[in-house]
């Protein structure tokens, strides 16, 4: 969809992840924050040429460059795309890793364990606000950890799941506690199934690119 771009729904309630992440935090962060960067895109691409770019093309047309209004607008249209993603890489039910997935964790980190460490030292690593991103490059796993709005899909690399490390998405639950934020989003609310799809994706992109 190209804009003026909306704040996408929540994929569940607001108090649906509870404990691990409270109502009051979603609040903030949903209504708050994402929406406040969703608002801003919208006031920054009016009249130009990204304002009938789909939201994807404009982060991708707009990373790396230098000019001031170009850094504004990748750095609110990279939230608002980070965070769409990240609502859907939380489940408040029990999802489960399995086939080509569960394959493909195991080819590339042993087992469900090892990943689960890796995304929670890159959260923990990285250094101020960011991102702990699963993501896959031709088939093969990864974890990648970026700052601010940045992205990997930005240059391409297929996203499969995320956690947010930004403060406001653990601050009033957690407070300075970010490690513990990890540790709950990695063990209860991941979503193995969104994962998937995204695996499933590149795979599809590249049969067609085949073809």
């Amino acid at each position: 969809m190209t804009g003026p771009f909306t704040l996408s729904p929540l994929p569940f309630d607001a108090d649906a992840l509870e404990p691990a992440i409270s109502a009051r935090t979603i609040g903030f962060h949903y209504h708050k924050h994402h929406q406040t960067y969703v608002d801003t895109l919208n006031r920054l691409v009016e009249g130009t040429r990204y304002a009938d770019m789909k939201l994807e093309e404009i982060v991708r047309a707009t990373v790396g460059n230098t000019g001031e209004k170009e850094t504004k607008i990748f750095n609110n249209a990279g939230q608002v795309w980070n965070h769409d993603f990240y609502w859907n890489s939380l489940s408040p039910v029990p999802t489960i890793l399995s086939g080509k997935l569960k394959q493909a964790v195991e080819r590339d980190f042993g087992d469900a364990k090892a990943l689960i460490k890796e995304l929670a030292t890159a959260g923990k690593e990285q250094f101020g606000s960011g991102w702990a991103w699963l993501v896959s490059k031709g088939g093969k796993l990864s974890v990648e950890k970026t700052p601010n709005a940045m992205t990997p899909m930005a240059k391409g690399t297929n996203c499969l799941i995320t956690v947010d490390v930004w403060e406001h998405a653990y601050y009033l639950d957690y407070q300075n506690e970010r490690p513990k934020y990890l540790e709950e989003v990695l063990k209860n609310l991941l979503n193995w199934n969104f994962a998937a799809e995204n695996l499933d994706k590149e795979d599809h992109a590249v049969r067609d690119a085949a073809e």
